[in-house]
């Protein structure tokens, strides 16, 4: 595919990072000279620089006949005009990133495809729903849903209660003989190392695990785990921004009890207009004592989401210090991942992570229908459709050619999920979803595209 991407930030190097594995044919633009450097020694793409919304700098890049024009700048003017131009002078399809989520809300009314625009992505939509999710599975500190829940992958730290740490993968099987989940990826406390779980792999203490499990399978992770299910009702929000204000919206039309403290008066005002399910308080939520004082220690759950992320990490420590369940903290640099377990805070959402995953799966429609990117680790997780024609079709999952650092962690078939083991016969239609290394992704494609 030949793929223009407008944007040398975090959203737009961790798309170009991802695409470059396949080899796509990939231009980068940005008018920062930095960022443009540092993306063209690290990855295998054409940059260059210049204003995307130049219609001199959209030829020069290429743009007529492209496959893909992505709009994922910090503005959303320049991305969405980006789009318009980009359709107009003969590429295929466009994404733009946007901010003002009243798009999203109203793209029925306003025809966006008519105006060049193909996909609308809203980091701040996707921050929101992934808090939500977040709260609805609090023991576990990472959640995705496969095709409408009929496969979950959950993400946990292992605490030494655990009752399979210092077992190996295939011990742990044992505990449970009708097997409803699957260790997927796994990375050692105190380390940036990822593994893939083969039979002999042993679990640790405070080790970071991903399962993909079936709905059925969430409660045998919850004992496995020594994780309790824990009942979230009361929340408290700090910061006002439109993940805040998104967050508190979905939370109260799902009956959370919801308190949202903002700094700005102004703002706190204009907010108790928009959210009169939720008790509003204007003050600083850096402030110990208001946070003491509006009963902190009684809440269920503490979601930071300020513009600021020291503010953020640093509250939701103060939050874990007064024993609260679930700590959930947005941070706007990616380093800061490898930080979050040590630290003692449950999660840290990254708006531009999710955003980059998100315009990956758009990108792979048809082909793969799902990627993510583990948080933290050096995984990634695809999700494909099997075709008559595939490599895998008709094979028994222990006799296919598959990498080491790639393990298939569960099946979709006919609307059920399923746990598959080695003796497990892939067929034409299957929903596959698949956990690997970014180095093997193209080894990976082969067997099902």
């Amino acid at each position: 595919m030949k793929i223009i991407i407008a944007g040398a930030g975090e959203v737009g190097f961790h798309l170009a990072k991802l695409l470059s594995y396949e080899s796509q044919d990939i231009t980068l633009i940005d008018t920062d000279k930095a960022s443009l450097a540092y993306a063209d020694s690290h990855l295998d793409i054409r940059v260059l620089r210049g204003d995307a919304t130049s219609i001199e700098v959209l030829r020069e890049a290429r743009v007529e006949g492209s496959d893909l024009v992505i709009g994922v700048t910090s503005s959303e003017t320049t991305n969405i005009t980006l789009c318009m131009l980009a359709k107009q002078l003969g590429s295929n399809r466009t994404i733009a990133r946007i901010s003002n989520t009243e798009f999203i809300d109203n793209k029925d009314v306003v025809k966006f495809p008519e105006l060049g625009i193909d996909e609308l992505i809203s980091p701040e939509e996707l921050a929101a729903a992934e808090i939500q999710m977040l709260l609805n599975k609090s023991a576990f500190n990472e959640t995705y849903e496969f095709e409408d829940g009929t496969l979950i992958m959950v993400g946990v730290s292992l605490p030494k209660t655990a009752p399979f740490v210092g077992k190996m993968v295939k011990e742990a099987a044992t505990i449970f003989p009708e097997l409803h989940f699957m260790p997927i990826a796994l990375q050692r406390t105190g380390t940036q190392f990822t593994v893939i779980p083969r039979g002999d792999t042993v679990f640790k203490e405070g080790d970071q695990v991903y399962f993909i499990t079936v709905k059925e399978g969430v409660d045998e992770l919850y004992k496995l785990t020594g994780k309790k299910k824990q009942d979230i009702k009361n929340v408290m929000i700090l910061g006002g921004s439109q993940v805040g204000f998104k967050a508190a919206r979905d939370l109260c039309a799902n009956r959370f009890n919801v308190k949202l403290i903002e700094l700005n008066k102004e703002k706190a005002f204009d907010l108790a207009d928009d959210l009169p399910n939720a008790l509003i308080i204007n003050g600083d939520g850096r402030n110990v004592e208001l946070l003491e004082e509006e009963s902190l220690e009684s809440m269920d759950a503490f979601i930071a989401v300020t513009g600021n992320s020291e503010t953020n990490i640093m509250s939701c420590l103060v939050a874990k210090s007064k024993n609260i369940k679930k700590a959930i903290a947005l941070v706007e640099n990616m380093d800061y991942f490898q930080l979050s377990q040590s630290i003692g805070i449950d999660t840290l959402i990254n708006k531009k992570l999710l955003a980059a995953n998100n315009i990956f799966r758009h990108i792979r429609r048809g082909e793969v229908v799902a990627l993510m990117r583990l948080n933290n680790l050096n995984a990634e997780i695809l999700e494909f459709v099997v075709k008559a024609d595939s490599r895998v079709t008709g094979t028994i999952i222990r006799e296919l050619d598959f990498p080491k650092t790639a393990t298939i962690g569960g099946v979709v078939r006919d609307g059920k999920g399923y746990i598959p083991l080695g003796g497990f016969e892939i067929m034409e239609g299957d929903r596959v979803v698949v956990c690997c290394l970014p180095e093997v992704i193209p080894t990976i494609e082969r067997l099902f595209l």
